[in-house]
């Protein structure tokens, strides 16, 4: 018998009366959390009364933890080896199970019957079925198609494509492989994808006729022909039809067609690869200059993801899962990996307003979804459009909603219990690009209550720091971490002794993850996000999240949308307030005069903007992120760096030479 393992309890009580959400009891005791309860309960002497405990033990004994998780979900390697963690005191050091051996695409193939895989659907009106057996041929036929051309580990291959069955092959096939896959989506504009693949250097790009959006078709071949000519390195172009049939014409062009004829389609050509190997290299959002290349390893990635889908989430073999993403969003990498769970994932490309407002509930009605997932700005929108997916469509099966992107503001909570289900967890999960994986998350074991994110990610040593890198709780910092986790990058592309990286993340704390969010801890042990560090208002010297006035803002029926910045003024700093009003109307002085009562009455008076414009659009990036320090930097007269990160960039003239700033 092993002996039991000191599990420290939590000290934080409730507060509140009644969360929004609580599970069954039924619930809980077939969720997979409590099935992991059970497992290291007999497999490591751990006995963890509660989410906290549990939290506790896999933060102060990371090494027990991850092995766990490995254990639990099944994680398939050629050889595993006895250390987990080295250099578990050096966080930007740390190396995680050094003599594993692993491929990441044979753990997401799991399954190899006739059970669906992967739906895809999108504005071309076209429905897609693929079972795990054809899957699994497909790759298998894409991967010799790669090792045929000379590609293997240390190449990259770049795909500029929509969010199709097409993209998921080809990056299982590059995976299995062992060369390293990076994607963005194809509405980029030249620069946007030469500032990104053009670091890289790859040396297959593959990419698409065309794509759809918002009931248009939009052809790709002279954006093509001019990514060609930028980046040299590619040897040859794949190109696969989707808004039409007919091959480019371009220079290197090869057909998907002709790229995978005579290669055998019945076991794909795994490599057997190190933990650490690089799966994928993502970007920044590169608002603020250049995007940095992020290199992220197979291990770590396969890891965390396993842990949050199947941990936080509780996706379960034969679930549906969907994420309402694009390609060059993390939240598409995120999606793929619940195939690992084996669960069919959901794709859909195109609009989520087309052809109208509620498409994407069609979607979840007609294929059974069992976790519907998307950005807050989507929610919001849903909500301002006054749709009721409870009341016009059958979600029997729905089991969790999940939110990011942006903090999801308490009465976007309420909405989604009032107008989609009452009896659904809603996960309000945030961590990003950077970690390709959460640092808060879902507890299909706890309550939810409004504008919280539920937990800290089990594994992940989240903490808030004050300035001075004191821990705080019940009040505003920095979220930080100070363990290391498994997803860490692997570092940035072309860093030589990882000195951007470095500077990135550990420069504000010594050898503590700074991730760059303003949060703030509650009294259940959740997360309130109110936005980005480098966002945050600072007037009188006091530090206001951007989150704390949207939330105010945006309940107002006039308006559809609003961004906040702060501008340098008489030395000190006023808020200004932009509104983007539903048509037709205008920004008059009674309507001023009720978002600043609207603020006041619910924050403090030091949320009042001193200004408050209506502008016609907001910026935003390719993920839907709207873009604050690209307007501060506008209305300040400085350049915006990087305008082709954005997917509207012709919003920021809007904020230029405003006379209403200038006095």
């Amino acid at each position: 018998m092993k002996k039991a393992a000191a599990v420290e309890s939590s000290t934080i009580f409730c507060l509140m009366s009644e969360p929004l959400w609580k599970p069954t009891e039924d619930a809980i005791a077939s969720s997979q959390l409590s099935q992991f309860v059970h497992h290291v309960a007999e497999e490591h002497a751990v006995h963890a009364g509660s989410m906290a405990d549990l939290w506790r033990w896999s933060v102060d004994h990371p090494e027990s933890f991850w092995k766990a998780v490995w254990e639990f979900c099944g994680v398939r390697s050629e050889k595993l080896g006895e250390t987990v963690l080295t250099r578990a005191d050096h966080m930007s050091g740390a190396r995680w199970f050094p003599g594993a051996r692993l491929n990441f695409a044979k753990n997401l193939l799991r399954r190899h019957d006739e059970k669906t895989a992967i739906l895809a659907f999108g504005e071309n009106n076209v429905r897609r079925e693929i079972t795990w057996a054809e899957l699994l041929s497909q790759v298998a036929q894409f991967a010799h198609a790669l090792v045929a051309r000379g590609v293997g580990p240390g190449d990259r291959v770049a795909g500029l494509l929509p969010n199709i069955p097409e993209t998921v092959v080809a990056m299982l096939a590059t995976a299995t492989v062992g060369a390293t896959w990076s994607s963005c989506s194809p509405d980029f504009g030249v620069t946007g994808v030469l500032d990104r693949f053009g670091q890289i250097r790859p040396k297959v790009l593959i990419a698409c006729d065309g794509y759809y959006y918002n009931g248009k078709a939009h052809m790709s071949s002279e954006r093509l022909a001019a990514i060609l000519g930028g980046l040299p390195s590619v040897e040859f172009l794949v190109t696969v039809p989707y808004v039409g049939d007919r091959e480019l014409g371009l220079e290197r062009e090869v057909s998907l067609q002709d790229f995978l004829a005579g290669q055998p389609s019945d076991e794909p050509p795994y490599a057997s690869l190190p933990f650490d190997h690089p799966l994928y290299i993502m970007y920044s959002s590169g608002t603020t200059g250049a995007p940095k290349c992020i290199v992220h390893g197979a291990g770590g990635t396969l890891l965390q993801h396993l842990k949050e889908h199947r941990l936080h989430c509780d996706i379960r073999a034969d679930d549906r899962v969907f994420y309402f993403t694009t390609c060059g969003w993390m939240m598409w990498n995120w999606l793929v990996s619940a195939l690992a769970t084996e669960a069919a994932i959901l794709l859909y490309d195109g609009s989520p307003f087309w052809p109208h407002p509620a498409v994407l509930w069609d979607l979840a009605q007609e294929e059974s979804m069992t976790f519907f997932g998307t950005g807050a700005k989507y929610i919001d929108a849903m909500k301002k459009a006054g749709l009721r997916p409870k009341d016009t469509h059958r979600l029997e099966q729905l089991r969790t909603v999940a939110s990011t992107g942006s903090p999801l503001a308490p009465e976007s909570f309420e909405y989604v219990y009032d107008a989609i289900r009452e009896d659904v967890q809603l996960a309000s999960i945030s961590g990003g690009t950077d970690i390709l994986s959460c640092f808060v998350l879902g507890d299909p074991t706890g309550p939810v209550w409004p504008g919280e994110s539920q937990c800290r990610g089990l594994g992940m040593a989240v903490d808030v720091y004050s300035e001075d890198g004191r821990p705080l709780v019940g009040e505003p910092g920095e979220l930080v971490c100070t363990k290391p986790f498994p997803s860490m990058p692997i570092g940035f592309w072309d860093d030589a002794g990882d000195v951007r990286y470095r500077a990135a993340y550990f420069d504000r704390f010594d050898d503590t993850w700074c991730h760059g969010d303003w949060v703030e801890l509650t009294e259940h042990l959740g997360m309130v996000i109110h936005g980005r560090s480098d966002a945050v208002l600072n007037p009188g010297g006091v530090r206001i999240g951007t989150a704390e006035i949207y939330r105010q803002v945006e309940q107002l029926d006039e308006v559809l949308e609003s961004i906040v910045v702060g501008q340098p003024w008489d030395n000190d700093v006023r808020i200004v307030l932009f509104v983007k009003l539903r048509e037709g109307l205008t920004l008059n002085d009674e309507l001023a005069d009720r978002i600043h009562v609207q603020i006041r009455s619910n924050t403090t008076p030091r949320h009042v903007p001193e200004k408050i414009i209506a502008v016609a659009d907001i910026p935003r990036t390719k993920s839907g992120k709207i873009t604050e320090l690209a307007v501060r930097d506008v209305i300040c007269g400085r350049p915006v760096k990087n305008r082709e990160a954005l997917a509207n960039p012709e919003a920021l003239d809007l904020y230029r030479n405003l006379p209403q700033l200038a006095d």
